[in-house]
């Protein structure tokens, strides 16, 4: 696969659109849009970076879900 059709199905699995993944990430929007369509290469460890701070999140959510419930039951 390559590192655009990654990226794209990064974007896609945040539930993001392109200018709010942009905001997120702070990346100007014709970078990003420029990675998508191929015109340019997004960076390798860019694109680990960005999907390790994703997952990073998704955990720290799920910690803090977890820990509201075991705030409640006590």
């Amino acid at each position: 696969m390559e590192a655009r059709e990654e990226l794209r199905k990064l974007r896609e699995s945040t539930g993001m659109n392109r200018k709010e993944f942009c905001e997120y990430f702070e990346i100007p929007y014709m970078t990003v849009t420029d990675w998508e369509l191929g015109n340019r290469r997004v960076p390798q460890y860019l694109l680990r970076l960005m999907e390790y701070k994703i997952q990073m999140e998704k955990l720290a959510e799920k910690k803090n879900e977890v820990d509201k419930k075991d705030d409640v039951t006590k």
